[in-house]
């Protein structure tokens, strides 16, 4: 990639943080109290009644992008990925919020904003569903697109290597951004992994495209 690839794409941590059309189903944030905090015998809140809980308080995933714009994340994500900016933070969330009994979709929704710097708005745990289930959905998709154009020998193996190569370095991008650190023995490992993923794969390809010769 070039200069104004990943590392010109730290999406412009100088911005304030504004919405996308794509938040459109989201709920907006719980209203202020209104009492007049002037008015005689009316007591002051208690300091930590709205502070959120603490395991949302020390959550740490997307401290590299505080002050990152929502615009500015999502046109990176949608000149390299399927996927929009909500969509890859609340996958993350969820993978993140997982229990033994489900996702705390309710938690997710009501913190999103202390969550990620990115986003603005509160979400109903519908809305954080049904960005979870396009994640999920467009990646499928992605797999299925992906895996035939290297069965259908549309690519050369040098190409596919290429295009291995640059989606690896997307991947492992967002990943740093979302506070993960890893070594490079960890990114070796994923890349021979996948690279012996992808022999198989052109492998399984040519006895099918054989025998269909036969």
């Amino acid at each position: 990639m070039d200069e104004d690839g990943l590392d010109a794409a730290r999406f412009d941590a100088d911005s304030d943080a504004t919405a996308d059309a794509e938040t459109e189903t989201s709920t907006e944030t719980a209203g202020t109290d209104e009492t007049d905090d002037t008015m005689p015998g009316v007591p002051d809140p208690e300091p930590d009644a709205d502070e959120p809980p603490e395991d949302v308080q020390k959550y740490a995933r997307f401290t590299k992008m505080d002050g990152a714009q929502y615009d500015r994340v999502n046109e990176f994500l949608r000149d390299r990925t399927y996927v929009t900016a909500r969509e890859w933070a609340i996958a993350r969330l969820c993978s993140d919020f997982r229990t033994e009994t489900g996702v705390e979709m309710t938690k997710i929704g009501e913190n999103l904003p202390e969550l990620v710097p990115f986003m603005t708005d509160t979400y109903t745990p519908q809305a954080v569903n049904q960005a979870r289930s396009s994640f999920e959905e467009k990646v499928r998709k992605a797999g299925a697109t992906f895996l035939y154009g290297a069965m259908c020998d549309f690519f050369t193996a040098e190409e596919l290597d290429d295009v291995m190569y640059e989606s690896t370095e997307v991947a492992k991008f967002l990943l740093e951004v979302e506070g993960v650190d890893l070594s490079v023995e960890e990114e070796l490992e994923a890349e021979e992994r996948i690279s012996s993923v992808m022999r198989e794969v052109r492998e399984a390809s040519e006895e099918l495209r054989t025998q269909d010769e036969e």
